[in-house]
């Protein structure tokens, strides 16, 4: 029975050098899975299409802007129709009539006859005016820092998607480590599982041979009830793991997810530590900087006065009529220039300037904040490598233990709970080795996005 037992350590022991040799392969095949994850997140987030959408309204806004300065042709038309209001009297009979009869003496006819005075109705009845109107502004200040407004409006959404963007990338590789983390402490568990199965076999053998007593059997079954635990709650995390993931991915939540071998530590060399100058969120301040003066040039714009010219065409008539004498075109030019509005505009450029100012301060402070946490970031890589060399050594000062304590064992000079408990502190550096490697390449992925040094390209 106990050569058995031996047989079967050797076997998993074997089985946990070769994770060991999992968790320290070649660095040079880790990424390619993940990129392609990262590129299919990319253009299949939800987040990233909603800002792309954003992006297409702020172009067509500028592509507005820039319309204005371009001719526009309109075409109205207004038919009246009216009874009563206002009239003219006009003395026709007064005016012509004695003359008209001295007219008809002297002719001996009635070619001339009597006219009544006639009362003119002001309103228009059955009157039509159609025209087509061309407008066209020569010198509109207003309308030049809009366009530049709308401009660099584009920009800031721009910088929005690339923001998002890279807070996505920062998601999906930590959603993807803590994946793996929680399959590789499934794989740990489920050896150890097995390995605690066949012990309580044997032991219970042992037992009813009298071989042993029964508190070795009690602690065979206490550590396989314990690990099965554990195992239980590993998988629940490693499924938490797979749904965020796949969310992230715009993919059904339950989809498989084909991972690489585990990495090795990433290299802090090629991290550019103290540099935040490619953060997102300085050039959307940049750009909001920018944004402000062009308010507070339009706000002075209305020094500048408005000219602009019109052309209209079109043909007005009674009873629909429409000839030679109907039609008829109408140019204008037309100036407008704000001289008085009790102080308005004033105010309007202070508010202006004081946005603007707001923008600076703002600026300096976002970017210490920038700065802290990359500083923040660097140290906690910094503390997870530690961690993770710590880890190894007790992983393999726990696996010499383990060893010599089987060797005791097989010798009969120690007992199965010793042998049980030198297992259990290996399994544990095991599960602390491989949370420490993972929470390393964690902490790398809040350095690469504190100072934006992962190429979105």
């Amino acid at each position: 029975m106990i050569n058995n037992i031996m047989k079967i350590f050797t076997f998993y022991q074997l089985n946990a050098l070769l994770l060991l040799v999992i968790l320290i392969p070649s660095g040079l095949q880790a990424q390619t899975r993940l990129d392609e994850y990262i590129a299919q997140g990319l253009g299949s987030n939800q987040g990233i299409k909603e800002q792309g959408f954003l992006l297409k309204r702020n172009i067509y806004a500028l592509q507005e802007a820039k319309s204005m300065f371009l001719p526009s042709v309109t075409f109205s038309t207004t038919y009246t129709k009216a009874d009563g209001g206002r009239t003219i009297d006009f003395p026709t009979g007064d005016l012509f009539n004695a003359a008209y009869r001295t007219l008809n003496q002297l002719t001996g006819s009635n070619s001339f006859p009597q006219l009544e005075n006639q009362s003119i109705l002001l309103n228009p009845d059955n009157f039509y005016d159609a025209k087509f109107r061309t407008s066209l502004p020569l010198l509109n200040a207003e309308l030049v820092y809009n366009k530049r407004i709308k401009s660099q409006q584009v920009a800031l959404q721009k910088a929005e998607v690339l923001l998002y963007k890279r807070e996505l990338v920062k998601e999906i590789k930590t959603a993807y480590y803590n994946y793996l983390k929680a399959t590789n402490a499934i794989s740990i568990y489920q050896s150890f599982l097995k390995l605690l199965q066949e012990g309580e076999r044997v032991n219970r053998k042992l037992f009813e041979n009298n071989k042993i007593n029964r508190t070795a059997v009690i602690r065979s079954e206490n550590e396989v009830s314990k690990i099965n635990a554990s195992l239980v709650s590993a998988r629940k995390t490693e499924e938490s793991a797979q749904y965020y993931f796949n969310f992230l991915l715009n993919r059904p939540l339950t989809d498989a997810i084909i991972t690489d071998s585990v990495p090795l530590l990433p290299a802090q060399d090629n991290l550019q530590l103290n540099d935040i100058n490619g953060r997102e969120e300085l050039a959307k301040l940049e750009i909001a900087s920018g944004i402000n003066k062009n308010l507070t040039g339009l706000a002075k714009s209305y020094l500048i006065p408005k000219i602009g010219t019109s052309l209209d065409l079109g043909s007005q008539a009674f009873d629909w009529k429409f000839n030679q004498k109907s039609r008829y075109y109408l140019l204008g030019v037309s100036l407008e220039w704000n001289l008085f509005s009790s102080g308005r505009n004033s105010y309007k450029i202070k508010q202006a300037i004081a946005s603007e100012q707001a923008i600076g301060a703002q600026t300096s402070q976002v970017s210490q904040q920038l700065l802290t946490e990359l500083n923040v970031r660097k140290a906690n890589l910094q503390s997870a490598a530690a961690q993770y060399q710590a880890a190894q050594s007790q992983l393999k000062t726990s696996q010499t233990y383990y060893n010599d304590m089987t060797k005791l064992y097989k010798e009969g000079m120690a007992i199965y709970i010793e042998l049980l408990d030198a297992q259990n502190q290996w399994v544990d550096a095991q599960l602390q080795s491989n949370i420490a490697l993972f929470d390393t390449w964690i902490s790398f992925t809040a350095i690469e996005r504190a100072n934006a040094s992962f190429n979105l390209q």
